[in-house]
């Protein structure tokens, strides 16, 4: 149970807002160690972790490009864009994009979006803007409330999208899970009974979005 105290850590860490990435690894090093690791033998294996998983060097690369968008006005660029589009209200936009993230996530493109590349400096600010057009006396608990929807749907889309692609870990997972209890099925029979789920999550959460229009108009 001694390596459990990195989770631990990374919990305290986080709730004292301590930076990220000191916090992770300071997680990692305590669970290396309380695992009877030595302290190079621990550097080795994150820097093996990183070196396989790659695709993590791209964040260093979109987070800044990200950064340097929003301050040459991507997010105001956006919010003006929406205004000017006088039938796509909040909800509407998050409708299109729950759409865009299923889509895509059901053939394996899960980080062509995201949170921190596309909710916050785009999505999000669209979605304020179309309500704040609706509603120009929105107070900040009501935009408070449309950025979280905006998340939700980035969360929902993805979730319940990338199901449907066979490479996926969670298809994986559960194979794996069932295949213990004696249950063996195929990957693309997981996919298909995957699809119904993803149906009704968008029927679901779709419905919730073009509540949020309704709620935005007597608000």
């Amino acid at each position: 149970m001694t390596p459990l105290l990195g989770l631990l850590v990374l919990v305290v860490g986080f709730i004292l807002r301590i930076n990220p990435l000191a916090v992770v690894l300071a997680a990692a090093l305590t669970a290396g160690l309380a695992a009877g690791l030595e302290p190079v033998a621990v550097l080795a294996a994150l820097g093996k972790a990183f070196n396989t998983n790659r695709y993590v060097s791209a964040l260093w690369i979109i987070l800044p490009v990200v950064g340097l968008l929003e301050r040459a006005g991507l997010r105001e660029r956006a919010a003006d864009l929406i205004t000017r589009s006088a039938r796509l209200t909040s909800g509407r936009l998050l409708v299109l994009y729950l759409a865009f993230r299923q889509v895509t996530a059901s053939i394996g493109l899960i980080s062509i979006a995201g949170h921190a590349q596309t909710v916050r400096p785009l999505i999000a600010p669209m979605a304020e803007a179309a309500a704040l057009r609706a509603r120009p006396d929105l107070d900040a608990a009501g935009l408070a409330r449309i950025r979280a929807m905006a998340a939700a749907t980035d969360n929902v889309g993805v979730f319940f999208g990338e199901d449907i692609f066979l490479a996926v870990a969670s298809i994986l997972l559960i194979k794996g899970v069932l295949e213990t209890q004696g249950i063996i099925v195929q990957p693309f029979e997981l996919a298909v009974w995957a699809i119904p789920s993803a149906i009704a999550a968008f029927l679901l959460h779709g419905g919730r979005l073009l509540a949020l229009d309704r709620w935005i108009a007597r608000t």
